[in-house]
């Protein structure tokens, strides 16, 4: 995970091992600027990314501003759809 300027890149796996401390690094950087994830060099990813992109947009908007997704793999993209949420991650 790295930043430039308003927008957060996420590098490797997004997975419950990562989970946790991707949470709270992730909900810091939001906290102080970042409106934009970029996941385009994200690696495997399972349920728990949809929790941590869902969790990130809900801390977010309780700030009162918008969080946007770009390059949200196919992989998580299908998995946001079987939970029915896929339209929380465009």
């Amino acid at each position: 995970m790295r930043r430039e300027g308003e927008r957060l890149l996420l590098e490797g796996d997004l997975t419950l091992e990562h989970a946790a401390r991707l949470l709270q690094r992730g909900s810091d950087e939001i906290a102080n600027g970042v409106r934009v994830v970029d996941l385009a060099q994200a690696g495997k990813v399972d349920s728990s990314a949809v929790s941590l992109l869902l969790a990130w947009r809900r801390r977010a908007r309780a700030a009162g501003f918008s969080l946007e997704y770009r390059n949200v793999p196919e992989s998580l993209m299908s998995l946001a759809k079987l939970y029915g949420v896929g339209e929380l991650l465009l």
